[in-house]
C-alpha cells in the first residue's frame, strides 16, 4: 500500500508540537521515518554549543539494526567538517534542485564541470557519508542557522529514493528544525522556573519570537501585546491596590508573551495568506488557543497564567470562543489580553485592508465597550489615550 506522504507529514507534524523533550523528539521522529519509510537505519546530527561557545554538531540518536547503531554523543563534528560546511554555507544549492544531497546523484555531480573547489568538498562531504552508511542527507535550519542534518541509510527494498520521498523528507526535516527549536526552549522554560524570575522572562521572549517568526505578517506583534497590556494592568494597579498586586503584572507578563503559542500549530499557509481566511481556515486558527493550553499545560508552574492564553478571544458579549465566557467569566488576564490584541490588529497593516490609525482605533474600542471589551479595560484604554502615552 502506498504511503500517503502528505498525510504522515500533517500527522508528524502535529505529535512534534506537543513534544517538549528534545531527546524524545528525535527519538519519535527517527523511529517514524525508519517504520513509515523503511530504511536500513537513520540518525540527526544536531548542532551544540559548549561553555566555551564552540559550536559542534553531534550524533544525538540514531536508530537502525544493532551493528548500525552509534551510542548518543559517540560522534562529534566541528564546524570545518566538510560535511557540516557544505550545508553551513548551501553549497547544496549551487549544485541541485533541492536541499538534500542524494549520494548516487552526488556523484555524478564529480564529472561535471564545476570549480575544483567545489568538487573538493563535494568528494569530502561523500566520504563523510560514507562513513555514515548514509544514502541522503537533509539539512535542518532555523532562522537560516544550520540547526542539524538528518542522515538516512539505505531503503530496506534497495530501491531509489523517489522525488516524492525526498519532497517529503525535506518538508519534515523543516518542521523538525521548528519542533526541536521550541522543544529545546520549553526545555529551558521549564529549568528557568526554577531559577531567577529574569531569566525565565528571557527564554520567554525567545520562545515567544520564535512564535513571532512563524507569522510574516504579524512580525513584532507579541512584543507590542505584551507592552500594552503591562501598561493597561499598571493603571489598574495605580486605581486600586488593594484589588491589584504586584503579582498580576508577573502573571500577565508571561501570559502575553505566550498568547498567541498556540499558532506553532497552525499550518503557516493560513497564518500567512494573502487576503482573509474562508470558513473552513477561520475554524482551524481558532483552535490556537486550546493548542496553546495543550502545549503549556505540561508546565505546572504556570497555573493561572494559562488561563490568559486560553480565553484571551472571547468577549464580553459571550460571542467569542473558544468557551463563549461572559462578562465577568471571563479571567482579567485575558480581559486585558484581548483589548491589547484587538488594538494591535485594528493597528497593523495587513495585505487585504490598511491599518487603522490610532485615534480610529480608540473609536473602535470605545464603540466596542462592553460588547467586546471589558468596560472597565476599555475605560482604562482610553484613559492612556487621552494622556498620550499609548
Amino acid at each position: 500500500m502506498a504511503l500517503d506522504y502528505k498525510k504522515e507529514l500533517e500527522v508528524a507534524a502535529k505529535n512534534m508540537i506537543f513534544v517538549h523533550e528534545p531527546d524524545l523528539l528525535i527519538k519519535m521522529i527517527l523511529r517514524t521515518i525508519v517504520q513509515k519509510v523503511e530504511v536500513s537505519h537513520a540518525g540527526i546530527l544536531l548542532h551544540h554549543q559548549d561553555e566555551d561557545n564552540k559550536d559542534a554538531y553531534i550524533l544525538t540518536v540514531s536508530r537502525g539494526p544493532l551493528g548500525l547503531k552509534i551510542p548518543a554523543g559517540f560522534v562529534r563534528l566541528d564546524t570545518d567538517n566538510s560535511l557540516i560546511r557544505f550545508f553551513r554555507e548551501r553549497q547544496d544549492k549551487q549544485l541541485f534542485n533541492y536541499e538534500a544531497i542524494v549520494y548516487d546523484e552526488a556523484s555524478v555531480c564529480l564529472e561535471k564541470d564545476i570549480s575544483d573547489a567545489l568538487k573538493q568538498i563535494l568528494k569530502e562531504t561523500l566520504y563523510q557519508m560514507e562513513i555514515f552508511e548514509a544514502d541522503v542527507s537533509i539539512p535542518s535550519y532555523f532562522r537560516k542557522e544550520l540547526l542539524g542534518i538528518l542522515l538516512l541509510g539505505k531503503k530496506n527494498d534497495n530501491t531509489k529514493f523517489e522525488r516524492e520521498e525526498l519532497d517529503f523528507f525535506i518538508a519534515l526535516s523543516s518542521n523538525v528544525a521548528m519542533a526541536i527549536r521550541n522543544a529545546q526552549l520549553f526545555k529551558e522554560l521549564g529549568l528557568e522556573l526554577n531559577k531567577k524570575r529574569r531569566l525565565f522572562i528571557h527564554t520567554t521572549i525567545a520562545l515567544a519570537a520564535a512564535i513571532d517568526a512563524k507569522d510574516h505578517y504579524t512580525h513584532g506583534h507579541t512584543a507590542r501585546v505584551t507592552n500594552l497590556s503591562l501598561l493597561l494592568a499598571q493603571r489598574l494597579i495605580q486605581k486600586d491596590k488593594k484589588r491589584f498586586d504586584a503579582q498580576l503584572l508577573e502573571n500577565l507578563h508571561i501570559a502575553a508573551l505566550l498568547h498567541d503559542i498556540g499558532k506553532i500549530g497552525i499550518p503557516e499557509a493560513i497564518l500567512n495568506k494573502n487576503g482573509p481566511l474562508d470558513d473552513d481556515e477561520k475554524k482551524k486558527m481558532q483552535e490556537h488557543p486550546l493548542v496553546g493550553v495543550t502545549i503549556l499545560q505540561p508546565i505546572k508552574e504556570l497555573g493561572e497564567t494559562i488561563s490568559g492564553v486560553k480565553y484571551h478571544h472571547e468577549r464580553y458579549d459571550g460571542l467569542g470562543y473558544p468557551e463563549g465566557l461572559k462578562g465577568n467569566q471571563i479571567p482579567l488576564l485575558a480581559s486585558i489580553i484581548s483589548l491589547a490584541d484587538a488594538f494591535d490588529a485594528m493597528t497593523t497593516d495587513r495585505p487585504y485592508r490598511r491599518a487603522l490609525s490610532k485615534e480610529e482605533a480608540k473609536v473602535e474600542i470605545e464603540r466596542q465597550s462592553g460588547k467586546q471589551f471589558n468596560p472597565e479595560m476599555a475605560d482604562v484604554f482610553i484613559e492612556l489615550c487621552e494622556e498620550g502615552k499609548i
